[in-house]
């Protein structure tokens, strides 16, 4: 019985642990943007546009709708091509609760004439023991619990990313890093995700609100965030430890 419960307990801790041996002296990972139900949906062409053969086209005119032409829409729109993403991020949460809770009772079980047992049994009893009062139960509980939550993160960053892919759909794949170097520490960021060629403005810009399945992460590496993160050793002991 005891081998039983320490492999119930090993399995427990080893579970528990695997979730944080993910980030174990590196950032969490992001979940895989391939595997969600939005990047299934983009695979499917869905129906065939129809096509209108009435509508003019621009051959005899002297003005030309090509992307090189000085009128020609220069947005990205295919693989290789380049546009900037805008992220502004100013948000803000508060959450505060509190939940109180008390219970009491109380139970009492006296059998002073069963056959006459408790009579005879008594006689048997050291001196002032008896049996009339057989059972007595009390019980309590009291809980309470208060928490809060405030968050206000604002964040302001520029980059430029390239077109990795083009989905069947007409959705654009896009994925971009950036990497700066002040004295020893890097700082890098990173943004991917899928975009509408129509939201992509005149600008060729695109703000990270209309980016689905985004992917954004700002962070760095180097002398100061190998000193900020605690040790390897310190982050395994933390997801063993039960304690």
């Amino acid at each position: 019985m005891k081998n039983v419960f320490l492999c119930v307990m090993t399995a427990a801790l080893v579970m528990s642990g695997c979730a944080r041996l993910d980030h174990l002296g590196k950032p969490p990972s992001f979940s895989p943007a391939s595997a969600t139900k939005e990047h299934t949906a983009m695979l499917s062409p869905g129906l065939p546009l129809r096509v209108d053969t009435s509508t003019p086209t621009d051959d005899a005119s002297l003005w030309s709708g090509a992307r090189q032409s000085l009128f020609g829409d220069r947005r990205a729109v295919q693989q290789g091509d380049i546009l900037t993403v805008v992220i502004e991020i100013d948000e803000e949460a508060e959450i505060s609760n509190a939940t109180d809770r008390s219970r009491s009772g109380s139970e009492s079980l006296g059998i002073p004439s069963l056959f006459g047992l408790p009579q005879r049994i008594d006689r048997e009893l050291p001196t002032g023991a008896t049996l009339s009062d057989a059972v007595s139960i009390n019980s309590s509980s009291n809980s309470s619990g208060d928490g809060s939550v405030k968050r206000n993160e604002k964040l302001t960053l520029r980059v430029a990313a390239t077109i990795v892919d083009v989905l069947p759909n007409g959705v654009l794949s896009i994925a971009g890093s950036q990497e700066l170097r002040v004295n020893f520490e890097m700082r890098e960021l990173l943004v991917s995700g899928y975009v509408r060629p129509e939201d992509i403005s005149r600008k060729n810009e695109i703000t990270y609100d209309k980016i689905a399945t985004a992917r954004v992460s700002y962070g760095g590496r180097g002398q100061i965030t190998d000193v900020q993160q605690p040790r390897w050793g310190q982050q395994a002991l933390d997801i063993v430890l039960p304690y």
